[in-house]
């Protein structure tokens, strides 16, 4: 049961990248159609390589989901220039966490105003997703992060969870939120078989994207990707099998996080599929 479990949620995946140089090569590279790619964003950068990377991989049959955090979000009207553009991209699906951007480049503080002005636009995406937290927030009590979802849920269609290393941690995350009549489908937050040496340089190089800046708040999971016998997702999936499948969790599927080890994720999981079947 739990191979086959394992099988299923690796066949419904969503692949997060980061909108470096060589992030559209290797996604033409090594990504099957069928899998969704995200977009990040970084406070840095600000949205533009986002968005022009999304443009790009539509234009090649991808479906793709940009991130659009509130803090990066200037006003009113650039919302509205940015869903407009996503738009004539074909895109119709986007992920709108708050951010990291401090101090925002805006009046949007948290993701909720987005997302409610987004409702007033006339919901211009099919599909609308918002961040969860099974491993606690850095600097928000769970009660407020849990809280956030329930204000939302009005305005979204599923829930991203960020990183989560502990099958318990996760599974008594997702009662807590179901319990909380929080009925949004869940994509799990996975980190794929990512090195701890290559995710250093990335984090130092690039220094984009929630996943990043979140893996470097918790200094202490580094030690998991590099102790012996350490993390490996397939342990993690395997052991996390009964609580991600069953009925009442509402797992919609994975999100990994490649951090733009791309080519090795996906030769991961086609290794793992093909074990399992």
């Amino acid at each position: 049961m739990s191979a086959e479990a394992v099988r299923s949620l690796l066949g419904r995946v969503r692949y997060e990248v980061l909108p470096a140089r060589t992030t559209e090569e290797k996604v033409l590279a090594h990504v099957p159609r069928d899998v969704v790619v995200t977009v990040t964003a970084s406070p840095v950068k600000g949205l533009e390589p986002t968005l022009a990377l999304t443009e790009r991989l539509a234009a090649h049959g991808f479906r793709v989901v940009p991130h659009v955090p509130a803090r990066l979000l200037r006003d009113d009207t650039h919302l509205k220039d940015v869903a407009e553009r996503l738009r004539e991209a074909g895109v119709d699906d986007v992920f709108v966490p708050a951010g990291d951007a401090d101090p925002p480049a805006g009046p949007y503080h948290g993701a909720l105003p987005v997302l409610r002005r987004l409702s007033e636009l006339g919901a211009p995406f099919a599909r609308t997703g918002i961040t969860g937290y099974p491993e606690s927030h850095p600097f928000l009590h769970d009660d407020i992060t849990v809280q956030a979802m329930w204000d939302k849920r009005a305005h979204a269609t599923y829930i991203v969870s960020n990183l989560c290393f502990d099958p318990r941690v996760l599974g008594d995350w997702i009662a807590r939120i179901r319990r909380r009549d929080v009925i949004l489908p869940v994509y799990v937050g996975v980190a794929g078989p990512v090195q701890r040496a290559k995710l250093l340089a990335m984090a130092t190089k690039i220094g984009v994207g929630e996943s990043t800046r979140f893996l470097t708040r918790h200094a202490a999971w580094f030690a998991r990707f590099a102790a012996p016998g350490g993390y490996t997702p397939h342990t993690l999936l395997s052991r996390a099998a009964p609580v991600l499948t069953a009925p009442s969790a509402g797992v919609a599927g994975l999100h990994l996080f490649t951090f733009n080890q791309i080519a090795e994720t996906e030769r991961w999981r086609r290794a793992l599929l093909d074990r399992l079947g």
